[in-house]
Order: structure tokens, then C-alpha cells, then sequence
């Protein structure tokens, strides 16, 4: 009785976690919502990551990190895996369970990356993991991984408030 109360709460869990992320299919509805200049004063921090990037899985604490250092500033961090769309719920959702991330996450699913890549940045080779700041029309651009909070925070602090 017991281990059918865990495995129902477990599978509770992961069915909320889930239908918090949104799957984008089209690069074009993902760059509408999430990449396009804003007019509001919020900072969004998105990263790229994929779970089978083991530098971009390194580095995912530091943009917890970042978000709990910031809660009361105005700052978004979101987390777009590139993992297949057909992983979401045995690889991405338990990786991120087993982590413990809270931040946003989103799957963009579109495989025309050879259309859409340039889209996001003009200098992205296409390699993993990369991240954007971005707040009103300032964009910057960071094709590496980061080593820690400090980082990632000298970073955040280029773009002009």
C-alpha cells in the first residue's frame, strides 16, 4: 500500500512537471515568446542546454543559483532543452526532478536548426551550451559554459539597465 502511495505521487510529479513545459514545435512561435525584444524592465536570462550536454549540465545550478541570488529583481531565467521531443517524459522531466530545477523550462523541438540557428544569434556555431541575456532591445550573446555563479553573474551585469 505504501509503494503504491510513493509510485502515485511520483507519477503525480511528473505529470505537473510535464504540463509545465511548453513544448514549441516552430522556431517561429518560440522566437515570438521568448526571444523578441521586450518593453518591459525584466532581464531574461535564456540558456540553451541540452541533458545529454555535459557541460551544459554542469553548469544548470549556477542559473539556479542566479534566480534565487535575484528572486527580488526583476529577472526571468529560462532554460530551453534541445532534447528530443519524444525524451521529454523519460529522460528530460526525471533529469530534472533528480536536480531540482525550478526555473523555467521550455523544449523547442524544431529540427530545421540549420534555418533557425542564425535566427538566434549570427555568431552561434550551433554547439551547446549557449546563453542569452537579453532586456529590452540589448541582446549578449555567450557561446560557452560557465564554472560558477561569478561567471555567469559578470555576464549578467553587461547588460545596461
Amino acid at each position: 500500500m505504501r509503494i503504491l502511495f510513493l509510485f502515485t505521487l511520483l507519477l503525480a510529479s511528473f505529470s505537473e512537471l510535464s504540463a509545465q513545459i511548453k513544448v514549441y514545435e516552430r522556431f517561429d512561435d518560440f522566437e515570438k515568446e521568448i526571444l523578441q525584444p521586450n518593453s518591459n524592465d525584466t532581464t531574461y536570462v535564456v540558456n540553451f542546454w541540452a541533458t545529454w550536454c555535459i557541460p551544459c549540465v554542469k553548469e544548470l545550478p549556477y542559473f539556479e543559483e542566479l534566480s534565487l541570488k535575484y528572486k527580488n529583481q526583476k529577472l526571468k531565467v529560462i532554460l530551453v532543452s534541445l532534447d528530443f521531443e519524444e525524451n521529454l517524459k523519460t529522460k528530460v522531466i526525471p533529469f530534472l526532478d533528480k536536480k531540482g530545477i525550478k526555473n523555467k523550462v521550455v523544449l523547442l523541438a524544431d529540427s530545421k536548426t540549420n534555418s533557425w540557428i542564425d535566427r538566434v544569434d549570427k555568431n552561434w556555431s550551433g554547439a551547446v551550451p549557449i546563453t542569452l541575456f537579453i532586456r529590452r532591445k540589448q541582446k549578449h550573446f555567450y557561446e560557452k559554459d560557465y564554472h560558477n555563479l561569478k561567471e555567469l553573474e559578470t555576464d549578467l551585469l553587461k547588460i545596461k539597465p
